[in-house]
């Protein structure tokens, strides 16, 4: 089973609201991108995104914020692919501090969802490693 991981600085222009809080369809691109990757490597292209079957927004993400974003293939069909996703948020700036940041010890989980993506069957290039 495949699995993709990214991480990545939230910077300052991302912030879409006051205080520098992140709008939620930030992390919903960074899921894309999560199943982009996944695709690429049990089909061998990007195939397309058909749907989010459930998104729950957790936690805030502030500018500043270092998030961890990971997926899965949980389903294999003939041209769809089932996934989960998690967002969660690893490092954080300290307040009224410049440039101080703090590794969270236990990182804080501010997004997950599932959703599903297909390629088309001449786009597959590749056997996925066991259909379910």
């Amino acid at each position: 089973m495949y699995e993709s991981k990214l991480r990545l600085r939230i910077s300052a222009g991302d912030a879409h609201y006051g205080g520098g809080l992140v709008d939620g369809a930030h992390m919903l691109k960074l899921f894309g991108d999560v199943a982009t990757e996944l695709l690429i490597y049990s089909d061998g292209d990007e195939g397309l995104f058909v749907a989010y079957d459930k998104i729950e927004f957790l936690a805030p993400v502030f500018a500043g914020d270092y998030i961890e974003a990971t997926g899965v293939i949980t389903h294999y069909g003939n041209t769809s692919r089932k996934m989960s996703f998690e967002a969660k948020k690893v490092i954080t700036p300290l307040p009224n501090c410049n440039s101080a940041a703090e590794i969270l010890v236990e990182p804080i989980l501010v997004c997950r969802g599932s959703g599903t993506c297909v390629v088309p069957k001449e786009k597959q290039r590749y056997d996925p490693p066991r259909r379910s």
